[in-house]
């Protein structure tokens, strides 16, 4: 068991919403887990590294070298072994940062409301849910002003709210819930993957397939534990995903995509474009913002260092977003155009490939390999 936490945006030690008094000691508790009954023997560095999702190995040894890592209530070294039942704590000498909501009066692009729910076009840039080093500023702050006059919307229910996510520089549609019946209606739509969701993806490399179907599990990277990468499905390790692509208009050394997600994955599009040898384009976390695929020319690295000032986040749109309405029960489609900084890439690589012969690239489709 694992006390609620927040997803933070950095590789800072987690902390969690626990008590807000210090012990005796002048601690505070920032994480708690208890060790399942069947627990093997393993060293507490390397258990809460695999837990603790955001917080490498390395940060939990030192924290435990300053007391700060805690077994059944008492201090415990990076050596210690878990047992079953364990009580293992987190305590740090400032109290946990207050996670309640806060209503900020932020503008939202509203596509589409009711009473029911509401759907929001979320600009690049945006973080969607306050977590460690952005506690303002998101749009869950934003949804909450929008509703402050709604009486049965409290901004700090689990039951209300947003019903899945994007990344913070993942720009789209999101769909929120204003009441509880619609958000477990709605919810249930996309735990049976009855829900349709395609984005836009600029990719490097030329995709010499029209289409196909990427399928792998998706995990944390133990080389880095704010990116995920991709097993074999039948390794056990990770959560089944699937994205199916097909290919919407090629450039030479880049290829625009569309992705239609089966499962619905932390950075599944990104880990799995990754994966088959196409990052997104300047998608830094991932490798997309070095220069992949094309010419050694100055003018062409010129070219790409122009696109990436022009998108400087990775090139991923939430296209379009279908489900069924929670009450009328009709079928709602909603569609949104691509961004400016998106678009205004797209049509420079457009220029770009009409600019050139066809003869330039190889028959391997240029990819610059």
């Amino acid at each position: 068991m694992i006390t609620q936490y927040e997803t933070p945006e950095d590789d800072e030690l987690l902390y969690v919403p626990a008590e807000t008094t210090a012990d005796e000691n002048g601690l505070y508790e920032h994480f708690r887990i208890v060790a399942d009954a069947g627990q093997e023997p393993l060293r507490i560095d390397k258990f809460l590294s695999e837990h603790m999702q955001h917080s490498s190995r390395n940060r939990i040894q030192q924290a435990a070298d300053a007391g700060y890592i805690h077994a059944n209530g008492k201090p415990v070294k990076s050596n210690y072994k878990v047992r079953p039942g364990d009580v293992l704590t987190l305590m740090l000498t400032r109290p946990p940062h207050d996670t309640s909501i806060v209503a900020e009066d932020i503008p939202l692009n509203i596509v589409y409301e009711d009473d029911q729910l509401m759907v929001v076009n979320k600009e690049a840039g945006m973080v969607v849910h306050p977590g460690a080093g952005n506690f303002t500023g998101t749009l869950v702050n934003a949804m909450a002003w929008h509703m402050k006059d709604v009486p049965e919307y409290d901004p700090n229910s689990p039951e209300v709210g947003l019903v899945h996510r994007i990344d913070k520089d993942t720009s789209g549609l999101l769909l929120i819930a204003k009441t509880p019946e619609a958000k477990q209606h709605l919810g249930k739509q996309f735990f049976n993957k009855t829900t349709h969701r395609s984005y836009h993806a600029l990719v490097w490399g030329h995709m010499k397939e029209d289409d196909g179907t990427i399928e792998g599990n998706i995990t944390r990277d133990p080389k880095d534990r704010l990116r995920m990468t991709v097993t074999a499905p039948d390794s056990g390790i990770g959560k089944p995903a699937v994205t199916h692509w097909r290919v919407i208009e090629r450039y030479g050394y880049t290829t625009l995509v569309e992705c239609i997600l089966e499962t619905g994955r932390t950075h599944q599009i990104r880990a799995h474009m990754k994966h088959i040898g196409h990052p997104l384009f300047a998608d830094e976390r991932y490798g997309g913002m070095e220069i992949l695929r094309g010419e050694r020319s100055t003018s062409y690295k010129a070219f790409i260092k122009n696109c990436f000032k022009l998108c400087p986040r990775q090139a991923l749109h939430a296209k379009t977003l279908g489900f069924v309405h929670p009450v009328t029960n009709r079928q709602m489609d909603f569609t949104s155009d691509l961004p400016e900084d998106l678009g205004a890439v797209i049509r420079k690589w457009q220029d770009f490939i009409a600019g050139t012969t066809r003869n330039t690239f190889k028959e391997n489709g240029g990819s610059g390999e």
